[in-house]
């Protein structure tokens, strides 16, 4: 048997965050205010980091996703040198591992059950993956709640249960959004407190509910949070 504490295991593991958004507020920017960071893209839609270096690893099968978890689990040929694992997006990465399992049923509903084994032993394997930090953008999808007849948003996945399980896997999640001062000027914003609309949270505690969007001040607040 392996003993560890609590306080050990979450001054050991880094922070994993999950964050969703609509298109265009800023998920992929946000990898650039992350310390020492790669991107793992299914996406390409990077222009908004033209002005960054930032490595990239290009996501276009299940294989690839699966050996760049391999390589930065395996901690060799430089993969050390990146503290912070950044996902861009998850949404995506279920559509590329998706459309792979479609090729392979006669029931495209097997492949939505494929698509949720898969994607959740992956999103799994990289958030546990120790000494690092793990951001995962997701889309955002609204749903109409049929009771009260209210919009509520939160990540969106392919298929209509991997969504909504998502928030689950994680400790941390946070909506993304645009918001307004009392005069009017608009500022982005990582709220991380849940409302009757949209899913958030925050297990750390040491978040306020609105913080500005910048991933290394999120990871130093909660990690100074911990007790020595």
């Amino acid at each position: 048997m392996e003993f560890t504490t609590t306080k050990r295991e979450a001054k050991s593991n880094g922070v994993k965050v999950l964050v969703y958004s609509e298109s265009g507020v800023g998920k992929t920017t946000l990898c650039a205010t992350a310390p020492a960071p790669i991107i793992i893209s299914a996406e390409s839609g990077l222009l908004a980091l033209k002005d960054f270096d930032i490595p990239v690893i290009k996501i276009k099968s299940l294989q690839d996703l699966n050996d760049a978890y391999a390589w930065i689990a395996a901690r060799k040929q430089g993969a050390d040198q990146f503290q912070t694992i950044c996902l861009d997006s998850v949404t995506e990465i279920g559509e590329v591992v998706l459309a792979a399992a479609k090729k392979t049923v006669k029931d495209p509903r097997q492949a939505y059950g494929e698509l949720i084994e898969k994607m959740t032993t992956c999103i799994k394997s990289f958030r546990d993956l120790p000494g690092k930090n793990v951001y995962m953008a997701a889309k955002m999808e609204k749903a109409k709640d049929e009771l009260t007849g209210m919009m509520l948003y939160g990540p969106s996945m392919p298929g209509s249960k991997m969504g909504p399980a998502l928030p689950y896997l994680f400790d941390e999640v946070f909506n993304l959004r645009v918001m307004q001062t009392t005069d009017g000027q608009k500022y982005r914003a990582l709220v991380t407190q849940p409302d009757l609309q949209y899913v958030a949270k925050d297990r750390s505690g040491a978040l306020d509910a609105i913080e500005p969007p910048n991933l290394a001040h999120i990871f130093n607040k909660i990690s100074e949070a911990i007790p020595q």
